[in-house]
């Protein structure tokens, strides 16, 4: 292929994407409702049922 049909191809498609890109954007929120829903985020990671190390180990037979 041409350089300059890559070229124009690459910029096309560039161009296509950041129209598409902008139509998605998320609305802009305040900052206390981005930091609230990263805490809910951060606290359901938190929360969720892990094994512990002592639940891990099992008693070796004697």
């Amino acid at each position: 292929m041409h350089c300059d049909i890559h070229h124009r191809t690459h910029v096309y498609r560039a161009t296509e994407l950041h129209r598409e890109a902008m139509t998605l954007r998320p609305p802009h929120t305040s900052l206390r409702s981005r930091v609230g829903w990263t805490m809910v985020e951060l606290g359901l990671r938190l929360a969720q049922n892990r094994p512990t190390r002592a639940a891990v180990r099992a008693p070796r037979p004697a």
